[in-house]
């Protein structure tokens, strides 16, 4: 397999800090459970949710061929778990002009192609859903 992108992230300080791509932006981050979490920074759910959409709908894109508008909407929520914390994450998939029969052949497609989801599809808490076409 050959390599065609790699980008390299460092974070030093934690969940209150700054994270940052090598030779690029540089985004605040502040943990959403912390005593006093920064309104204007991000944080990991965040990420992960615009990760995963942007990729997935990028990949549903290809798919259609540009025929038909998709939406994805991704939610992702912080869970107690033993030993810590989990995410539980769901992708909601919209097609405009196609059943929800197709919607979901095509959101499973979607899933089994998007890099993110094949990070994502073995745990458990990751679902993707198919719903109506709303534009948004």
């Amino acid at each position: 397999m050959a390599l065609r992108y790699q980008t390299e992230a460092i974070n030093t300080e934690g969940g209150n800090a700054t994270s940052r791509i090598v030779d690029g932006m540089e985004v605040s981050v502040s943990s959403p459970l912390g005593a006093h979490p920064d309104p204007d920074a991000t944080n990991p759910e965040q990420l992960l949710a615009l990760a995963w959409v942007t990729c997935l709908n990028s990949t549903l894109q290809a798919i259609v061929e540009r025929k038909h508008r998709t939406a994805v909407r991704v939610e992702v929520g912080l869970h107690t778990a033993e030993g810590g914390y989990e995410f539980h994450v769901d992708a909601f998939i919209s097609a405009e002009g196609i059943s929800i029969a197709e919607t979901e052949e095509l959101a499973a497609a979607g899933h089994a192609r998007c890099p993110v989801s094949k990070l994502l599809r073995t745990a458990a808490n990751v679902h993707v859903h198919a719903e109506e076409y709303v534009a948004r």
